[in-house]
C-alpha cells in the first residue's frame, strides 16, 4: 500500500480513503475522535494525558458476541454439546475487569498461584459460586497446587489441567473430596518458523494415554473430564491450525474409548483482536468451522460431541482499552525524519510495541481537519527502542501536521490496548528511566446509557517509586 502525502488533503481524508471508516467503535464528530461514542477530548480535558482508559461495557459486549457466535454455530450444526466461556485472567487481573466479566455468567481460567487468591476475593463478593468452573492451567509449583487442592476441598468446581506427568501426585495426596475432575493439556507442535518443535507446556501425545491408564483410570476419587488444546499463535484459518485440531480430536477419540467421563474439549484462547482499521477476520466463519469440524469428526467415529470450552483473554478485554498521549514536541532530525515526542514512554505504557513489535490501532484524537504528514513517534526514555513508526497496514505512521499557531496540542490514541500491557510493564513498580505509570480512568454507562467516569489510579508518584527502591 503506497501513500503520497498531499498537503491539500486532510487527515480525515486519508483515513476515510484508506479504510472503511467510520467503523465499529470509531467515528469523528467536528474533527474529534469518538471511541465507543465517548468524546475523547472531553475525557482528556478532565483528566489530562498520558492516560489509560477502560470502557467497561465493551468487555460485556465481547463476551456476549462470543457466546452468540458459538450458540448460533452449534444450532446450525445440531451440535449436542454445550459451550462454556471462560475468561483467561492473565490478560488483565484488575478487579474492575473481573467484576465486569463475572456479570455475564461465565467461568474462569487461571495460570498461577496468586490467581487463586483473586478467586478467593471474588468468592467473598459472591461473584464466584460453587457452580463456576475454575480451570487451572499452567506449570504448577507447590503453592499453586496447594491452593488448588484447598479450593477443591472447600467444594468449588475446580478442574486442574495436568501440565506434566508428576502433577497428579500432589492431588492424589492432598485432595479429600469424594470426586475430583481433571483435565490434561496436550503439548501441541509449533509452527515450522518457531525455534522449537513442541510446546513446553502440556503432556506430549505419546504419554497422554499411559498417564490416564496408570494414574487416573483406577483411582475412584478422580475422573478425567477435559482435554485441553491450545495453539500459541491463535485461532487462524491455516492448515497448521486445522491439522493440530485434528490431532487433538484423534487423542480425544482414543481417550473416549476407555474414559466415559471425558466429555469436554478446551480449545483455549487465541481469538484475534482488531489491531488495525483494515482488520479482516471472519469470526463467524471460524467459529462455525470449528464446531462443524468437531461435529463431523464425532459423527464419523460415532462418539458424542464434547462440550466446548474456550479461554478468551485478549478477546475479552483488549478492545475495551485505550492509551492517550499528548504530542509535546516535534523534532526534524534530518531531511526525511520528523519526530513527534509523546508525553510518556512506549516501553513503559505499551511494552508489547517494544517487546514483540505489536501494532495497535493508532489515530489522532483531534485536528482531523489538518493536513497529514509522515512521522516517527518517540518516547521519553533514553532507550533507542522507545519509538513507534509503523502500522499494521503500512510501514509508516501518518498524523495531522502540527502548526506553531495551533491553540491546543495534538493528542493521539492507541486503541485496543486493554490486555497484558499493565502486567508486562510491572504495574505499580518502577519503570524504565522512572517514567511514571499514567492515570487510569474507568468509563461506564448506566441503564439509561448515561456515561460516567471514575479515576481508578492517579499518575504514579515519585514517592512510591523511591519506596520500592529502598530510599
Amino acid at each position: 500500500m503506497t501513500y503520497i502525502c498531499n498537503m491539500e488533503n486532510k487527515y480525515q481524508d486519508l483515513i476515510e480513503q484508506t479504510f472503511d471508516f467510520p467503523q465499529e467503535s470509531f467515528e469523528v464528530i467536528d474533527n474529534e475522535l469518538y471511541f465507543n461514542d465517548i468524546p475523547l477530548m472531553d475525557v482528556i480535558k478532565q483528566y489530562g494525558t498520558p492516560l489509560k482508559i477502560t470502557y467497561l461495557p465493551k468487555i460485556t459486549s465481547q463476551i456476549q458476541k462470543a457466546k452468540r457466535m458459538f450458540n448460533v454455530a452449534m444450532a446450525k450444526a445440531d451440535y449436542k454439546g454445550k459451550y462454556v466461556y471462560c475468561y483467561c485472567t492473565k490478560s488483565s487481573h484488575f478487579s474492575f475487569v473481573l467484576d465486569e466479566v463475572l456479570k455475564n455468567d461465565v467461568h474462569i481460567e487461571t495460570s498461577s498461584a496468586y490467581d487463586i487468591q483473586i478467586i478467593r476475593e471474588q468468592i467473598k463478593k459472591n461473584k464466584i459460586t460453587k457452580d463456576t468452573y475454575i480451570i487451572c492451567n499452567g506449570y504448577k509449583r507447590t503453592n499453586y497446587k496447594q491452593y488448588i487442592s484447598e479450593l477443591l476441598n472447600d467444594g468449588y468446581n475446580v478442574i486442574p489441567v495436568l501440565d506434566h506427568l508428576d502433577e497428579f501426585e500432589h492431588y492424589r495426596k492432598n485432595v479429600k473430596v469424594a470426586k475430583c475432575q481433571l483435565g490434561i493439556r496436550i503439548s501441541t507442535e509449533e509452527e515450522p518458523s518457531f525455534a522449537f518443535y513442541s510446546s513446553r507446556l502440556g503432556v506430549r501425545y505419546t504419554d497422554i494415554i499411559s498417564l490416564y491408564k496408570e494414574k487416573i483410570q483406577n483411582n475412584p476419587k478422580f475422573e478425567l473430564k477435559l482435554l485441553h488444546f491450545f495453539i500459541n499463535n491463535g485461532i487462524k484459518d491455516t492448515i497448521y491450525y486445522w491439522t493440530e485440531l485434528n490431532k487433538c480430536l484423534n487423542i480425544y477419540l482414543e481417550l473416549k474409548k476407555i474414559c466415559p467421563s471425558l466429555d469436554s474439549l478446551n480449545i483455549g484462547g487465541g481469538m484475534p483482536i482488531r489491531t488495525s482499521l483494515s482488520f479482516d477476520y471472519s469470526y463467524e466463519y471460524m467459529v462455525e468451522e470449528i464446531v462443524s469440524q468437531i461435529k463431523t469428526f464425532c459423527n464419523q467415529h460415532e462418539v458424542d460431541e464434547p462440550n466446548i470450552f474456550t479461554e478468551f483473554g485478549s478477546f475479552t478485554v483488549a478492545e475495551s482499552g485505550a492509551t492517550l498521549y499528548s504530542i509535546i514536541d516535534q523534532k526534524q532530525q534530518n531531511d526525511r525524519e520528523q519526530w513527534y515526542m509523546i508525553d510518556s514512554s512506549f516501553i513503559t505504557t505499551l511494552p508489547d510495541t517494544w517487546g514483540i513489535n505489536q501494532r495497535f490501532i493508532l489515530l489522532a484524537v483531534n485536528n482531523w481537519d489538518k493536513p497529514y504528514v509522515p512521522v516517527n513517534l518517540g518516547g521519553l526514555t533514553c532507550d533507542s527502542m522507545d519509538y513507534y513508526n509503523s502500522e499494521a497496514h503500512t510501514n509508516q505512521v501518518f498524523l495531522p501536521k502540527i502548526e506553531t499557531t495551533d491553540k491546543q496540542p495534538l493528542y493521539v490514541g492507541f486503541f485496543h490496548t486493554g490486555a497484558y500491557q499493565e502486567a508486562l510493564s510491572g504495574y505499580g513498580g518502577t519503570q524504565h528511566c522512572l517514567v511514571p505509570a499514567p492515570k487510569h480512568v474507568l468509563i461506564d454507562r448506566d441503564e439509561d446509557g448515561k456515561i460516567s467516569t471514575k479515576l481508578f489510579a492517579k499518575e504514579q508518584s515519585y514517592k512510591s517509586m523511591l519506596k520500592i527502591l529502598g530510599y
